[in-house]
């Protein structure tokens, strides 16, 4: 019998200080009419957009540029069965103009893999939802 098994449902603000806590979440994409997952690093940008850095000739350039995508981080710890879980749903772009890429070139995300001719690529923050999962413990 579970003596707490409350999940708490987390409201925009909080969803955006979450995952600007965590370096690492998954685009969520269709690829080839079948659904994808890649884990990236990113970046939460200061309009709450989610912001990527890849090469621009990317399977995933390709695959997302212009296309509604999901964006999932979290935090989970197994010992104490608690944890969140945030998600971000917008259109993705390639961002092109001349003077944004080079601020993001200065604050923005870096890749942990190596890039050639790189690309920021934004991820609207159109819809963001999460929840909390509270500790929970077997009674015993």
């Amino acid at each position: 019998m579970l003596e707490n098994d409350a999940i708490r449902i987390l409201d925009r603000l909080e969803c955006l200080r979450l995952l600007a806590e965590v370096p690492l979440g998954r685009v969520v994409y269709t690829r080839q009419a079948l659904p994808a997952v890649l884990p990236v690093n990113f970046f939460l940008d200061e309009d709450d957009s989610v912001l990527l850095y890849t090469s621009a000739v990317s399977d995933l350039v390709q695959a997302i540029d212009g296309a509604v995508v999901a964006f999932e981080a979290d935090e989970f710890s197994a010992a104490t069965r608690s944890g969140w879980s945030v998600v971000v749903t917008g259109r993705a772009g390639v961002v092109a103009e001349p003077a944004e890429h080079e601020r993001l070139s200065q604050s923005g995300p870096h890749s942990w893999m190596p890039v050639r001719d790189g690309v920021f690529v934004r991820i609207e923050s159109e819809l963001v939802t999460g929840r909390e999962i509270a500790g929970t413990r077997t009674a015993g």
